[in-house]
């Protein structure tokens, strides 16, 4: 079935439909990994936003149980250029389609992706609504004109209630803004004790918990959206040790002073470079936020400047001066993407026994 995607600045693309035939409307953006798309469909991050694959060709290898990174997709529609039909892969136990249908996302195929993508890159992320062609083009317009997308995206993605993944090692309380199931296996995997807790938690709740840390999770939208979550890491920076991951990242820097905003289209992939300062070393990284902590505000804050982007020198990473605390703007879980920056997951774990220690001896 012909469908089409209509942008706010007129531009129309023409494709078949696949998955659901609802129409949804939300902010267009890119993806630029070559793999990956059932993790980033699943991806809370992308809360209200329709991905474009920047690769061509989506939906060879299918889908399978366990690459999902959320157990309910929030995305709101999925743009590629080729869709393959009929996957092949020996984990493969459904397709695409079937589970854009099942999830009720709608699915577009057949465009130019390559100019849509220069599109977004040269004007930034423009509103958009998938659609079917007997609609009255200019109405549509006006009316994404004048759409203003919800602002909770993180209390739509955020566990409702407390739960636990029981372990024998050090006790993480994980806070979900829109936590990517990937950040939960890795602490799993070192053995810790994960208490996951919802968005709004507050400062005493948590340390009424006696963590040995904090995990700040990854989640969608603008970090000045979630202001109780800046108040409670304000609260509980300097007791416990605090690692945060994207949305993570910008709001511990947010609740150290400094300021974040809008980049014009994101970062999106699985295949950013990033620099560590401190040692010149270079990794190739998995990302997904459309905001950035401004270099500037670091300044009198108490964070010192760790990463930063090779392609636009863009802030990627910051360590508290006094306290144990840090934070990195990408995904060191990946999922999907390299597994370069992994090795931070063990620097929290050694964070939060070297506090163990210092508690300890005090």
């Amino acid at each position: 079935m012909k469908r089409q995607l209509i942008l706010e600045d007129g531009n129309i693309f023409v494709g078949e439909g696949f998955g659901s035939d609802k129409v949804m409307s939300g902010e267009v953006v890119f993806n630029t990994g070559m793999t990956g798309y059932q993790e980033i469909l699943s991806d809370p991050s992308y809360c209200g936003q329709i991905v474009t694959m920047t690769y061509p060709l989506i939906g060879n290898y299918g889908i399978n149980r366990d690459d999902f990174e959320s157990v309910t997709p929030a995305i709101n529609g999925f743009i590629v250029k080729e869709y393959e039909p009929e996957p092949s892969h020996w984990r493969e136990e459904e397709s695409l389609d079937t589970l854009l249908r099942a999830k009720d996302i709608p699915g577009l195929a057949g465009i130019d992706t390559r100019k849509l993508t220069r599109l977004i890159r040269e004007h930034g992320t423009l509103r958009g609504r998938i659609c079917s062609l007997d609609v009255d083009v200019q109405e549509v317009i006006e009316e994404l004109k004048q759409t203003t997308f919800v602002r909770n995206q993180v209390e739509q993605v955020s566990t409702k209630s407390p739960y636990h993944a029981p372990g024998r090692g050090n006790k993480v309380v994980l806070v979900d803004f829109g936590m990517k199931h990937g950040i939960l296996r890795e602490l799993i995997a070192r053995q810790c004790d994960v208490v996951v807790v919802p968005y709004n938690t507050s400062a005493e709740e948590i340390l009424r918990l006696r963590p040995d840390g904090i995990m700040l999770s990854n989640g969608p939208g603008d970090p000045v959206d979630v202001p109780e979550a800046i108040e409670m890491i304000k609260e509980i920076l300097g007791q416990v040790p605090i690692f945060g991951i994207c949305l993570g990242h910008q709001l511990l820097s947010l609740a150290c002073g400094a300021t974040t905003s809008k980049l014009r289209f994101g970062h999106r992939g699985s295949n950013t470079p990033v620099r560590e300062l401190s040692t010149g070393k270079i990794d190739i990284t998995a990302q997904n936020h459309g905001y950035t902590v401004d270099l500037e505000s670091l300044e009198g804050t108490g964070l010192e400047l760790t990463h930063v982007a090779v392609n636009d020198g863009t802030v990627e990473g910051v360590k508290h001066l006094e306290h144990a605390a840090f934070s990195v703007q990408y995904h060191p879980e990946a999922s999907p993407g390299p597994h370069d920056a992994n090795e931070l997951f063990n620097q929290f774990v050694t964070m939060m026994e070297a506090e163990k220690k210092t508690t300890v001896l005090v």
